[in-house]
C-alpha cells in the first residue's frame, strides 16, 4: 500500500482515527494470593493486562471472567468492578489499598499474602471522545495477547512506560498519553480484525447513529447549558424516546453522559492548562466554581484543586 494513500481508503484506518487518548495513568502490581481489590467506576476507560498468573475479573451486574497470563481486558465505560486471585477472596477498596501500600518510585503496587504470585498492568484512558467507546464496544473486551498476535508491541511499551515512571522528567505526561494511544490502538484494531472475520462487520458501528450524534453533540459542545429537552430537539426526537435509546445503547441517561464528558474535560484542563477554576466550570457548562466543584468532588472524591495539586506533584497516578 502506497504510505501516501489517504487514510479514507483504508476503512480500518478511518475507524481508528477517531482514537484519541488524551491523557492515561497506569499502576504495575505484583500481587500474592489471597488479593482482591475493587475499581470504582468512572467514566475513564480502564484495563487491566496480566503479565504473569491468574486472577479473576468480576464486573458489576455481569458474569466473573477468568483471566490467565496474557490476557488483555479493556472496560470501555469505566464501570466499576473487582479484581481478585479466587473468587471469594476478601477485596479492598483501590483508594484505601494504595493509602495502605503506597507505590512505589517505579509506580509498583505489592499486596498480598504468601501465595502465588500475580503481576498486573492496570491503568485507564482519557479520551478526546469519550463516545467512541462507550457507544460502540461491549462492556468488556477481552483479548489474548499471545494468540492475538500482539505480544511483541506488549513488552517494549510497558518497557518504556517503566523507565518514564522511574526517571520521571518534564513531559512525562504526554509519553504516557502516547504509549496508551498505541496500546489502546491496537488492541482496538485486533478486536475489529477479529469481529470481521468473524462475519460482523458491523463491531464497529454505533447501535444507534442518533444516540451517536447525540453523544457528538454533547462531547463538542459540553458548554452549552443542554436540558433533555434541547438534547432532544437538537437529534429530532422527544425526550422520553431519546431517554430509552440512549440508555439501550450506552447503559446510562443522557444527562448522566453530559456529566461524564463535563468532569472529564474539566480534568483535563486542570492538568494541562492554568485557567481559573472559575474559566473551567464556564467553559464545561457548569456556570460557576461552586457548581464544578460539587459535582467534581461527588465523581473523583477530591476538589478540582486537589486533584490539580495531586496531579502537578506525579506523573503516574492510580485510576478511580
Amino acid at each position: 500500500m502506497d504510505l501516501l494513500t489517504p487514510a479514507c481508503a483504508d476503512p480500518m484506518a478511518a475507524r481508528l482515527a477517531a482514537v484519541s487518548v488524551r491523557s492515561s495513568v497506569y499502576c504495575l502490581s505484583e500481587l500474592t494470593a489471597p488479593w482482591g481489590f475493587r475499581v470504582a467506576g468512572a467514566h475513564v476507560a480502564k484495563f487491566h493486562l496480566v503479565r504473569e498468573g491468574q486472577g479473576w475479573l468480576e464486573p458489576d451486574g455481569q458474569d466473573p471472567v477468568g483471566l490467565s497470563a496474557g490476557d488483555l481486558v479493556i472496560l470501555p465505560g469505566g464501570e466499576s468492578h473487582v479484581l481478585r486471585d479466587a473468587p471469594g477472596s476478601a477485596v479492598l477498596a483501590l483508594d484505601d489499598l494504595i493509602a495502605d501500600h503506597p507505590l512505589d518510585a517505579g509506580a509498583l503496587l505489592r499486596y498480598g499474602g504468601a501465595g502465588a504470585s500475580t503481576r498486573l498492568l492496570c491503568g485507564g484512558f482519557r479520551l478526546h471522545d469519550p463516545a467512541v467507546l462507550a457507544t460502540r464496544l461491549p462492556a468488556v473486551l477481552r483479548l489474548n495477547t499471545a494468540t492475538a498476535g500482539i505480544s511483541a508491541w506488549i513488552e517494549p511499551v510497558l518497557a518504556l512506560a517503566r523507565q518514564e515512571a522511574e526517571h520521571t522528567a518534564p513531559g512525562a505526561q504526554a509519553i504516557f498519553a502516547k504509549l496508551a494511544d498505541v496500546f489502546l490502538t491496537q488492541a482496538l484494531r485486533v478486536h475489529l480484525i477479529e469481529a470481521e472475520q468473524a462475519g460482523l462487520p458491523a463491531a464497529w458501528q454505533p447501535a444507534d447513529s442518533v444516540v451517536e450524534h447525540a453523544a457528538e453533540l454533547m462531547t463538542r459542545q459540553s458548554g452549552r447549558p443542554w436540558t433533555l429537552q434541547s438534547l432532544a430537539h437538537e437529534v429530532g426526537l422527544s425526550r422520553s424516546l431519546l431517554a430509552a435509546r440512549f440508555r439501550a445503547a450506552t447503559g446510562q441517561s443522557p444527562m448522566r453522559q453530559l456529566a461524564a464528558v463535563r468532569l472529564g474535560q474539566a480534568a483535563d484542563y486542570l492538568t494541562t492548562s492554568d485557567l481559573s477554576i472559575e474559566s473551567i466550570a464556564i467553559r464545561t457548562g457548569y456556570g460557576s466554581s461552586a457548581s464544578l466543584s460539587k459535582a467534581f468532588k461527588r465523581e473523583f472524591g477530591i476538589s478540582p484543586g486537589t486533584y490539580r495539586r495531586l496531579k502537578g506533584d506525579a506523573a503516574v497516578l492510580t485510576v478511580r
